[in-house]
């Protein structure tokens, strides 16, 4: 496995993502069908990467998205403006009074709590980005000279949107790659995604091509067996314990199989209940094995740890840090992230470099 290599900091952007916004929904401790109150918030897969990096990190990011011109996209517009990242890249498509043609995604998630599990519910169907096409981003000119990226990532989710949109996010991948940007991927598998699509068959002949355009892969033992056909061995149904040489193993599988791939991650979390889980990473970088050990943490809202951890592993390549420190900085973000609402993260480095010392949770004043 060859090292990844960070392109020089003078591009315009640290980090470029591709990806749907949607509006989250929060009953917050109620339930999705009882509530009669939602908190609202802004989120996505890939777009929680751009913003981490942001907010917890302070690079310099942005997110190519298409949202319908309305007041509901409005309100993602301002919450992708207070996130700090930049939205140059956000294109607008007419919006035609009942959302026929093309509207906004909105996700319903209920945070879970004890023996009652987190649930999300999708209402994204006919969304403006699923609707993106080849060429409809200047890609050239987006990784090009007059502008740049440092790194590039998009997944699964996105890939999964529509038939185009797995075709969008090579034709990226490609533009970056001509322009030496690293390109992560997180498989993310959603199975009601491609329900629709034809279900895990064609998740795995979509994925498996677009994997092979990939520096960082991301995901978990679900992600993996379900994406790409690379199943985990040893384990039982409810993931009680995860046993590290099959992770190994699954993850020296995956880049045995596309050697392409530079570094390959995988989050490790035992839920014991829906407020408490077991967390920690393994990841294969430079045909070493990095093991991070799963720590007790508490849990207020699950949805985008993965997320967190991603982007707290992207800043340590960016920083110039050792790997097994971005692996920790990616553990360390993703634990913090899931002790506040919402799908993005409101930790500071402080917080994430503290938390990777193992510092405590006493009251700072």
């Amino acid at each position: 496995m060859n090292p990844i290599l960070i392109p020089e900091p003078r591009r315009r952007w640290d980090c470029l993502s591709l990806g749907e916004v949607m509006l989250r929904l929060d009953p917050r401790e109620g339930r999705i069908h009882t509530t009669r109150r939602f908190e609202v918030w802004e989120g996505g897969g890939e777009y929680n990467v751009a913003r981490g990096l942001r907010r917890c990190f302070g690079l310099r990011t942005a997110i190519a998205t298409v949202l319908a011109d309305n007041p509901v996209g409005r309100l993602v517009e301002d919450f992708l403006l207070q996130g700090g990242v930049d939205t140059s890249l956000l294109q607008w498509v007419g919006y035609d009074g009942v959302g026929r043609a093309a509207r906004n995604g909105l996700n319903f998630t209920e945070r879970g709590f004890g023996v009652r599990a987190a649930v999300g519910c999708s209402d994204r169907g006919h969304t403006a980005i699923s609707q993106s096409k080849p060429g409809d981003f200047d890609w050239e000119t987006i990784f090009g000279a007059a502008n740049g990226a440092r790194w590039f990532h998009t997944g699964g989710i996105f890939a999964a949107l529509s038939s185009s949109t797995a075709e969008v996010a090579a034709e990226a991948m490609e533009a970056a790659q001509r322009h030496g940007t690293p390109v992560s991927y997180d498989l993310n598998y959603r199975e009601s995604l491609w329900k629709s699509m034809g279900g895990k068959a064609k998740a795995q002949e979509v994925n498996r091509e677009l994997v092979r355009r990939v520096d960082l892969l991301l995901g978990n033992e679900e992600d993996f067996a379900a994406m790409l056909g690379v199943r985990l061995e040893g384990v039982s149904e409810d993931f009680a314990e995860l046993p590290i040489a099959s992770y190994a193993k699954m993850l020296r599988e995956v880049a045995a199989a596309y050697p392409n791939l530079k570094l390959v991650a995988s989050t490790l979390r035992t839920a014991q209940t829906a407020s408490r889980n077991a967390w920690g990473a393994i990841a294969l970088y430079e045909d070493q094995i990095v093991h991070v050990a799963q720590r007790e943490v508490e849990i207020l809202d699950r949805v985008g740890g993965g997320d967190s951890f991603a982007s707290g592993l992207i800043y340590g390549l960016l920083a110039g840090k050792p790997i097994d420190w971005a692996v920790r900085c990616g553990v360390a973000h993703g634990a913090l992230a899931m002790t506040t609402p919402g799908d993005t993260s409101m930790a500071t480095l402080a917080e994430v470099e503290r938390t990777m010392k193992g510092g405590s949770a006493r009251i700072a004043r």
